[in-house]
């Protein structure tokens, strides 16, 4: 077994938490943890479930884009079953838990921009995307899906070059992804902890988002528009002030810094 094995109980063994991690299903290969991780809420498996995958060959980001998950990557998928008064909190949730965990364990600086890219020296080493479904009073299931560029060189994929970066390529050197992962585990679980409440998620994801204060462009689902990012509500929608005084409240969209 290699020292970077993802192996269930290199992640497992000891790792301290109630639920998030505690049951964690592996594959050397699959198309995304997202559809595994779907089949498996909706057979109702144990909350805080982990799929994780040595590489993924058809991850997805948000807005429908392909997200690339080579080797030496982290792409996994973490289910739950928030009350349906959660769902707004757990991108806030999943950004923080990525910052954090690359923080702590390999001392870099992060940066969040609106609403879920981690950052680190401008550039995207994380993203995350949340699935749920919800019934008539309560979410069926929540699936936060994590990628974290890690352990390979982005020159050799010169499509995201301009935009990406990974953990090796800022430390110089490989790190093992057990560690960010047991790391990750603990954050989400200690965030989740904070559902009930939701403000200290909201005003810590709030503190830490670059994009606020900025001049941007979004590009949403049917327009593209320019202005000041001005502020962020408590569903994390943001606040867009545009040229003309008007105020437009933006659900989901795609942020360009100017």
């Amino acid at each position: 077994m290699s020292k970077d094995s993802l192996s269930p109980s290199a992640i497992t063994t000891g790792l301290g938490t109630r639920f998030v991690g505690q049951r964690v299903l592996y594959y050397p290969k699959l198309s995304s943890t997202m559809d595994i991780a779907r089949k498996e809420a909706r057979r109702g498996i144990a909350e805080g479930t982990v799929v994780i995958a040595e590489e993924q060959t058809v991850g997805r980001g948000r807005l429908k884009r392909t997200w690339l998950s080579p080797q030496g990557s982290i792409a996994l998928s973490i289910i739950l079953y928030p009350r349906i008064s959660y769902l707004p909190y757990l991108v806030m949730l999943a950004a923080l838990a990525a910052a954090r965990s690359i923080e702590k364990v390999t001392g870099l600086k992060t940066q969040l921009k609106w609403p879920n890219d981690v950052l680190i020296n401008g550039k995207k080493v994380c993203g995350i995307l949340v699935e749920t479904e919800v019934g008539e009073n309560s979410a069926a299931y929540a699936i936060i899906g994590i990628g974290i560029n890690v352990n390979f060189k982005v020159a050799d994929f010169p499509e995201i070059l301009d935009v990406a970066t990974s953990l090796a390529d800022e430390l110089g050197r490989d790190i093992p992804r057990v560690k960010i992962i047991r790391q990750l585990l603990a954050e989400v679980e200690e965030l989740c902890s904070a559902l009930p409440d939701g403000e200290p998620i909201y005003q810590e994801w709030r503190k830490r988002l670059i994009t606020l204060g900025r001049k941007v462009q979004v590009r949403t689902s049917t327009a593209i528009l320019e202005g000041i990012a001005e502020s962020v509500a408590r569903d994390g929608s943001l606040l867009l002030r545009q040229a003309d005084g008007s105020q437009t409240r933006i659900v989901a969209g795609d942020v360009t810094l100017r």
